[in-house]
């Protein structure tokens, strides 16, 4: 008689790889099946929120086919390439939606979109990922909460001192017990609007598709 069936040890040992060997085929061939479906859900997602910020009558291109990826670790919160997305009316460049990463906030980095237009008014901002708490720092996150619709119609002015929370000194309002997150938010909105104003003409004179530029 073989060992493999006298010594239950080796019997159970193998019908439990053979059970972890079908599980992973399942999650594969469950991925394989989802992934298109899961990718066009979140262009839809993209584009929602980019409409949201740069608003559709302000301009006539489509805005995650007009991108460049730019990287600055001390302006945008990180060290990987981020995404610009550039908003054209008649062809002309009217406003540019960004991403950036605040990375300290309350429960570690908060990724986010900012739109501004030619004059350095910011059109909106939207939380695209965070991990911070329930009922205090997802404030940031608009299905909780109306906060970052705050810096819609804001001026950006080289004017660091006044792109901070109350309690810091500048114009926008903290949490009630949580004032690490949104203070973190407004550098990070702040930064990354330093660096449009210092790279506009770079980012405008770009014209690439986010996938062709970072091939």
């Amino acid at each position: 008689m073989s060992i493999l069936t006298t010594n239950p040890m080796v019997k159970n040992g193998l019908l439990l790889g053979l059970f972890a060997l079908c599980c992973t085929g399942l999650v594969a061939w469950v991925n394989a099946l989802t992934s298109d479906t899961i990718l066009l859900q979140q262009q839809k997602q993209l584009t929602l929120i980019l409409n949201q910020i740069i608003p559709t009558e302000l301009h006539d291109n489509v805005l995650s086919e007009q991108c460049i990826f730019v990287n600055s670790p001390e302006l945008l919160g990180t060290k990987s390439d981020l995404p610009a997305y550039i908003a054209y009316k008649d062809k002309s460049p009217v406003a540019i939606a960004i991403e950036a990463i605040a990375p300290d906030g309350y429960n570690g980095a908060i990724k986010l979109i900012i739109g501004v237009d030619n004059q350095g008014v910011v059109l909106g901002v939207r939380t695209l990922s965070h991990q911070e708490t329930p009922g205090l720092g997802d404030k940031i996150d608009l299905r909780k909460s109306d906060w970052v619709t705050h810096f819609t119609g804001k001026l950006f002015k080289d004017n660091l001192n006044i792109w901070k929370v109350k309690k810091d000194g500048g114009q926008f309002d903290q949490f009630t017990g949580a004032t690490i997150t949104p203070r973190a938010y407004v550098k990070a909105v702040a930064n990354a609007l330093t660096y449009v104003e210092q790279h506009r003409l770079t980012l405008y004179q770009s014209h690439y598709t986010c996938e062709a530029n970072h091939e």
